[in-house]
């Protein structure tokens, strides 16, 4: 029991504390999944983190389902899903019901901006931190690059990107081993 609740407390932090998006959500869910309770190391993590970027749905949720399903099953998975999305649902409401009366004031278009600085700035660390971890060699690269100058030229959706990267990752695995 003590574990589930570990897994919605940690997930309902990572949900309170994440504002942008699932992008600024990563630096929190490795310091809660990789460094403080070890659910996972941080190569799992970035594969969840993947994986559940590619889902349909929110990539918070996808995400915290996988961990706490490696960690507790149905029962962790249920918790930490429990747990991201509990602060979402309270501060949702709380906006809804005052952010009507309040959203000419200066004050509070002044916090939205400096809150999009702030997530723009925790996007481009992540993407940092991906980087390094996942371009490993001339391939990975010449994927990313490639990935990359398509993703600006042509509008297709990123599942595609990402299916073809992973048919090519096992491609070039596949042939890797018969050689």
């Amino acid at each position: 029991m003590r574990e589930l609740w570990d897994l919605y407390l940690a997930f309902f932090r990572i949900g309170a504390l994440t504002f942008g998006g699932g992008y600024a959500m990563l630096p929190l869910l490795e310091k809660e999944v990789v460094e403080k309770y070890h659910w996972a190391n941080r190569d799992d993590l970035l594969d969840y983190y993947a994986v559940g970027q590619c889902l349909p749905g929110i990539i918070a949720v996808n995400t915290s389902v996988f961990v706490g399903n490696k960690v507790k099953g149905l029962w962790g998975a249920l918790a930490a899903v429990l747990g991201v999305a509990t602060p979402s649902i309270v501060v949702i409401d709380l906006i809804a019901a005052f952010l009507k009366n309040f959203s000419d004031l200066s004050v509070v278009q002044h916090a939205f901006a400096g809150i999009r600085v702030a997530v723009a700035a925790l996007i481009v660390s992540v993407i940092f931190k991906l980087f390094k971890s996942g371009i490993v060699d001339k391939l990975t690269l010449a994927l990313f690059i490639v990935v990359f100058g398509l993703t600006l030229f042509v509008s297709a959706s990123p599942v595609y990107f990402v299916a073809a990267a992973a048919a090519l990752g096992v491609l070039v695995k596949k042939g890797g081993k018969k050689a």
